[in-house]
């Protein structure tokens, strides 16, 4: 299984594998065409709640892992959803956040690595 996250204002590339959008909002300025995304999977995205209170401020990111971890937990449709496509192959996580290092897909593909 293979994991790697990229930004959604980033070129895709053969070797993304499936492209999977993992924010609750589509971003700005990117067509879907040029998105080239599989599946928009808003559902494992964070709550809107938890995304504006952490507003991806570095000092909150492993509070905000801490709470998006749990609602992962409670959301394990969608987990299953993204499950079946890594069954498959390589995926990558899309995103849109300026912060490369602290955002939900970073979380996401932390919290995929540490129960597999």
């Amino acid at each position: 299984m293979s994991i790697k996250v990229k930004r959604a204002y980033e070129k895709p590339s053969r070797n993304d594998g499936k492209r999977v959008l993992v924010d609750r909002l589509w971003p700005r300025g990117v067509s879907k065409d040029e998105a080239k995304v599989d599946l928009w999977l808003k559902e494992i995205s964070p709550s809107d709640e938890l995304r504006k209170w952490f507003k991806h401020e570095p000092e909150k990111w492993d509070e905000f892992r801490k709470r998006y971890f749990r609602q992962l937990d409670g959301n394990p449709e969608a987990m299953e959803k993204l499950n079946e496509i890594l069954k498959k192959g390589s995926v990558t996580l899309v995103f849109a956040a300026k912060d490369e290092q602290h955002n939900n897909a970073v979380a996401l593909k932390q919290y995929i690595e540490e129960r597999t």
